[in-house]
C-alpha cells in the first residue's frame, strides 16, 4: 500500500500475491501447519456493501496461498453468529478463523474455547471484547485484532463537525446526527465520544437525530422529517449511508445550504469530499482489513506467531481524515 492511498479492490489480487505468507517468506517454525489449511469466515453480513470488499480482499489471500475459506453469513443475527461459532470449533475441521462480532462481547467465551482448543483466531472490523475505547487484543491469545476504534471515529466526527460550524461562521450551528442504528452499543460508544467534543461548545445545537440502518432510502426517509421539522438546521453528520441518504433528502427539498461530515470513506463519501458537497469524512478501510486479517491468520497457522494489533489507517493521511484538501490522495475501499 502506497503511504497515501488506499489499496484499491482492482489491485487486491496482485497485493495479496505479492503479501501471501510464500512471498513474505513464512515458514514453520512453531508448528506444522496442516497440508490443507481450512479457514473459517464469520461475516455479520454478506450482502452488506461495506463487507462484500473485506470478504473479497480475504479470500484473494487466501487464494494465493492455497488456503480454503468457508464462509459464514450470520445477516446481522448475533443469535446465529454465536450458533455459527459454535458449530465451527465443534466440528474440528478448521485451522483458523476469522471473527467480525456482531455484539462485541457475544463470541468471547466461544473465542476463548477456540483458542484453547489451538484454533488460531483474528479479529477483523468489529470489536470483541468490552471496550470501544482501544484496538489492542481484548482477549488473550488472539493472533491479530485488525480494528478501526469507535470511540476514536466519535472524536473524529466531533472535531469536524466544529471545524465546519467554525468555518461557515454558524451560530447558533444546529446539527442532526444520523446513527447507524440508535440504542446499539456501537453506536453509543460513537455518539458519546462525539458528544464529548461538541458539548463544550455552547454555539453547537443538536436538534435532531436519526437513524439511518446502513441503508440510503431509510437515511432518505428520516432525514426528509428531520429538514421537515427544523427548517433551520445547518448541518448533519452520519455514517457514509447517512449522509448519501442525506443527500437525497435535500435535493428533494431543493436544500442546498446543509453541511455534510461523514465517517466511512466510501468512494461516494470521498467523491462528495472532493467535490465539496461534503465537508469531510473519516476513513475506514474495509478491504485493508480484509486482507490484513488474513495474512496474519495465515501467518499465525503456519509459525505460531501472533502480529497483535494492526491499524489499518495507520499509513493514511491525518491518519485517515479526508478533506478537500487530501481527498485526492484516498481511494474508496467500498462503494457506500
Amino acid at each position: 500500500m502506497k503511504s497515501k492511498h488506499f489499496r484499491t479492490m482492482t489491485g487486491l489480487a496482485a497485493s495479496a500475491a505479492l503479501l501471501s505468507s510464500a512471498t513474505l517468506g513464512i515458514v514453520s517454525t512453531a508448528q506444522a501447519a496442516p497440508k490443507t489449511i481450512r479457514v473459517a469466515y464469520l461475516s455479520f453480513a454478506v450482502s452488506n456493501s461495506y463487507d462484500a470488499p473485506m470478504l473479497a480482499a480475504a479470500k484473494a489471500v487466501a487464494a494465493a496461498d492455497g488456503v480454503s475459506v468457508t464462509v459464514f453469513d450470520a445477516n446481522n443475527n448475533p443469535a446465529t453468529q454465536y450458533t455459527q461459532l459454535q458449530d465451527v470449533i465443534t466440528s474440528g475441521r478448521y485451522q483458523g478463523i476469522i471473527t467480525q462480532p456482531i455484539v462485541s462481547t457475544n463470541l468471547v467465551p466461544l473465542v476463548q474455547k477456540a483458542i484453547k482448543k489451538g484454533i488460531k483466531v483474528v479479529n477483523i472490523d468489529q470489536i470483541l471484547g468490552a471496550s470501544y475505547a482501544t484496538d489492542k487484543p481484548q482477549v488473550r491469545g488472539l493472533s491479530a485484532n485488525v480494528v478501526f476504534v469507535p470511540t476514536r471515529i466519535g472524536t473524529l466526527m466531533g472535531t469536524q463537525v466544529v471545524s465546519a460550524c467554525g468555518s461557515k461562521k454558524f451560530n447558533p450551528c444546529n446539527i442532526a446526527y444520523m446513527y447507524n442504528i440508535k440504542g446499539s452499543t456501537l453506536d453509543t460508544a460513537i455518539y458519546n465520544a462525539f458528544n464529548k467534543v461538541v458539548s463544550k461548545y455552547s454555539n453547537i445545537h443538536q436538534v435532531a437525530n436519526g437513524s439511518g440502518y446502513f441503508t440510503i432510502s431509510l437515511a432518505d426517509t428520516a432525514v426528509a422529517n428531520i429538514l421537515q421539522a427544523n427548517p433551520n438546521l445547518n448541518l448533519i453528520v452520519g455514517s457514509d449511508q447517512s449522509i448519501e441518504g442525506a443527500q437525497v433528502a435535500l435535493a428533494s427539498a431543493n436544500n442546498k445550504n446543509v453541511v455534510l461530515v461523514g465517517f466511512g470513506a466510501s468512494a461516494a463519501g470521498i467523491a462528495g469530499v472532493k467535490s465539496g458537497a461534503w465537508y469531510s469524512d473519516v476513513a475506514q478501510a474495509p478491504a485493508t482489513e480484509g486482507q490484513e486479517g488474513m495474512i496474519a491468520l495465515v501467518a499465525a497457522i503456519k509459525t505460531g506467531k501472533s502480529m497483535g494489533t494492526i491499524d489499518p489507517v495507520a499509513k493514511l493521511p491525518l491518519h485517515g481524515l479526508v478533506t478537500k484538501a487530501d481527498a485526492s490522495h484516498f481511494t474508496g475501499e467500498w462503494p457506500g
